[in-house]
């Protein structure tokens, strides 16, 4: 019996021993995972201060270009800097002001409101929210000019030059007060439809006008009757003389020299005065041609000789 409680004495110490060295164990564990965390997070820190510091420094460099007036490399160099760190607010409002400066506004305004949003000290949010209120003025946004200003001064109280451009913003405001998009859209539709109407009435006078020319000369060529088929007057007239100098050219047999007097593409009938002298021409050839016959008959073989005219 004395053995068995000498034994369990003993199991008893080393079971009492076996409970300690874990704890030991546990407590060397945590301190050195402390240590190696304070490592990572320094290793971390370390490496966010870098790219920190570069970001600012090609902000410089973006600065010294854009002095410079070489307004490309400066862009490359400050969209690098933001890339590098997204919360450079410097760099967004610098970047601001190059696109403000080249009236490119619309860059202007996306890179001032990131610089407004992004800034942590009042500073910087005044001028950027100061610049974007300059950006809306002259996009003749008064509202949102008005607006933009108010938070300016939200940041600086004290900037006389924000004060007065709000004032005159609010003035701008008056003068022209925002309208109903609807509205709008209606008046613009109103006034394609008026456009519209106007248009197919100006054609529709154009086309009727064309009919009423259309018919007068219809009307100009039934009246003409055997003056011929040309609708102009001038033409008529000039088809006239040339009627009267077909006569005049008409040799002693009657027949027209070189084919003149011969009817013209689109002359479907003869005056009076044509039909005429066509009868009397053929008449005059007939008796003519009379002539030679007898003439032949009378001389017999003489006139083989003789040339037919």
């Amino acid at each position: 019996m004395t053995v068995f409680s000498i034994h369990s004495s003993i199991t008893g110490n080393r079971d009492q021993h076996q409970m300690i060295i874990p704890a030991y164990l546990l407590t060397a564990v945590l301190f050195f995972s402390c240590l190696s965390s304070k490592a990572q997070d320094k290793g971390k820190d370390a490496e966010a201060e870098k790219t920190i510091k570069a970001s600012e420094n090609l902000t410089y460099e973006a600065n010294k270009q854009l002095a410079g007036d070489d307004f490309e490399d400066a862009e490359v160099s400050y969209r690098k800097a933001i890339a590098k760190n997204p919360e450079n607010a410097t760099a967004k409002y610098n970047l601001g002001n190059a696109y403000y400066r080249r009236e490119d506004l619309g860059e202007a305004f996306s890179r001032y409101k990131q610089a407004g949003e992004t800034a942590t000290d009042q500073a910087a949010k005044h001028r950027a929210y100061h610049n974007l209120g300059n950006v809306f003025m002259k996009n003749k946004e008064y509202q949102k000019a008005v607006e933009a200003y108010k938070e300016a001064l939200r940041n600086d109280p004290t900037d006389e030059e924000t004060r007065y451009n709000l004032a005159l913003a609010k003035e701008m405001l008056e003068k022209n007060p925002p309208q109903n998009n609807d509205d709008n859209k209606d008046d613009k539709n109103q006034d394609q439809n008026k456009d519209k109407d106007q248009q197919d009435q100006d054609k529709q006078d154009q086309n009727q006008g064309g009919e009423d020319n259309k018919d007068q000369d219809q009307k100009d060529q039934g009246d003409q009757g055997d003056k011929g088929d040309q609708p102009e007057d001038n033409k008529d007239k000039g088809n006239d003389d040339k009627g009267g100098q077909d006569q005049k050219d008409q040799g002693e047999d009657g027949q027209p020299e070189d084919g003149e007097g011969q009817p013209q593409p689109g002359q479907s009938e003869l005056s009076p005065q044509q039909i005429q002298a066509l009868l009397e021409a053929m008449g005059r050839e007939e008796k003519r041609v009379q002539d030679k016959i007898n003439a032949k008959k009378a001389k017999g073989a003489k006139t083989s000789t003789e040339k037919d005219w």
